[in-house]
């Protein structure tokens, strides 16, 4: 039994259901779960965090995610482009990836997830070059510490049917349907506390075919697994779908099963008001991506429209070739910010916006013991040290996403401490950064 006391926090921004705020508070915890939260708290730990200065908050929980693009940000060509003319740039480069692309870029984005207060992250991966597999992101996982949702994603409709994927990256359905069966079986954990969860994920209405997506609705829900994809992301993916499909994307995921509890979508910026009722009758969850969506000219999701009306929304860095940062306390800014500029500055408050980020995550991922610091929950917790320049001058040091600091001084997941003293324990980063700037200069020669 190993137990850890976090000592003397000036605030614990618990985000438990009254949203409880404790000054000069302790934290308790024994082999991974939050046993006590108060003042003074008697313990005989064996470890003790002192929180002196700092705001401590639930681990941030990031719902969508492409960490094999931390490979390919800032690409010439994709820089300027919207979604469809950005995805033509990359697939290319993204085709000469092998099993070590995929798991240094995954270690890098990890890293950089962790170190922005990320406990758990999701992660979509639809591209399987050279041998790669879903497997390689699950071991970057597991080597740096954080909880892990990855999803087996997929493609199975190239150019030559008329769709975006080159045909290099597509697969037929027989196999996909049974690499997913095999991922599954392998490493999904239904268990609370679980530290990997699969989901199933076909990567767009766009590049699969209506059957994949209905077939893999059928496969998840025999498995018990939860289904993500891509949906209504911008004006074009409107069209496509009433091009193709002859309805919205809200009615096209509804008649393939693709509602329900167990159902998360990424981005849902053009949802209308009918698919947003649907979305929140079925409790169809939604990760809001704010910096992508921004970066690829895609819109402001409806995301005050989202919340007032029931929907289950969670935040997401999507893919760092889409944003080119993975930093989710900012990705938590940015996205006070957007409802701010479309709805007005009383729109959505720094603590609410904190809420879509831990709470509102765990929601979105079916994790109702993670996102909250008290008695029972995964000591998945951030604390920021909020004496430093960032956070000067602030009268309110609980309102980190205002002014606060971009980066945790200490975070634990499953009360194992990942970065201490602003660095990563789990990992020689310096040498990781290297590795991968050296397979980045690699794959820029074999282009």
């Amino acid at each position: 039994m190993f137990k850890t006391t976090i000592r003397n926090a000036d605030v614990v921004l618990a985000m438990n259901d009254t949203r409880q705020e404790l000054a000069n508070a302790d934290i308790l915890i024994t082999d991974g779960e939050i046993v006590a939260v108060g003042t003074a708290l008697a313990s005989d730990a064996d470890s003790v965090i002192d929180a002196t200065g700092c705001v401590v908050t639930p681990g941030l929980i990031n719902t969508h995610h492409h960490l094999y693009q931390t490979m390919t940000r800032a690409v010439p060509g994709a820089q300027d482009a919207l979604l469809f003319g950005w995805l033509r740039q990359l697939y290319p480069i993204w085709a000469l990836f092998g099993p070590e692309d995929i798991y240094v870029s995954a270690l890098c984005g990890l890293a950089e997830l962790a170190l922005s207060g990320c406990t758990m992250s999701s992660d979509h991966l639809y591209v399987f070059p050279d041998g790669a597999r879903l497997d390689d992101t699950i071991a970057a996982a597991h080597d740096i510490g954080l909880r892990f949702h990855p999803t087996r994603g997929s493609m199975s409709i190239g150019e030559r049917q008329g769709a975006l994927p080159p045909d290099s990256l597509v697969e037929t359905e027989d196999k996909i349907l049974t690499d997913c069966i095999r991922v599954i079986d392998a490493f999904h954990d239904p268990a609370p506390g679980a530290m990997v969860r699969v989901g199933l994920a076909p990567c767009s209405p766009f590049s699969v075919s209506r059957n994949l997506m209905r077939d893999t609705a059928l496969l998840a829900r025999d498995k018990q697994v939860m289904l993500h994809t891509h949906l209504a992301e911008n004006d074009q993916d409107v069209a496509y779908s009433l091009a193709n499909f002859g309805c919205r994307p809200g009615q096209y995921a509804s008649d393939l099963g693709w509602i329900g509890d167990d159902v998360w979508h990424a981005h849902c910026v053009k949802l209308d008001g009918a698919e947003i009722d649907l979305f929140a009758h079925t409790r169809t969850g939604v990760a809001h991506c704010p910096c992508s969506n921004c970066r690829l000219g895609s819109g402001i999701a409806p995301v005050r429209q989202l919340r007032d009306a029931g929907v289950p929304v969670g935040l997401g860095v999507d893919g760092s070739a889409s944003n080119d940062t993975a930093n989710l306390i900012e990705e938590t800014r940015q996205a006070m910010l957007l409802q701010r500029v479309q709805y007005g500055a009383d729109a959505m408050r720094a603590r609410e916006a904190l809420e879509l980020a831990t709470r509102g995550g765990a929601e979105v991922l079916n994790r109702p013991e993670c996102g909250q610091i008290a008695p029972g929950f995964r000591a998945d917790i951030a604390i920021w040290d909020t004496r430093g320049v960032a956070s000067a001058g602030s009268w309110d040091p609980a309102a980190l996403v205002l002014a606060g600091p971009r980066q945790v001084r200490h975070l634990l997941v499953e009360g194992r401490q990942i970065v201490r003293d602003g660095h990563i324990t789990t990992l020689d980063l310096p040498t990781v950064l290297e590795r991968q700037a050296r397979l980045v200069a690699a794959l820029r020669d074999r282009l």
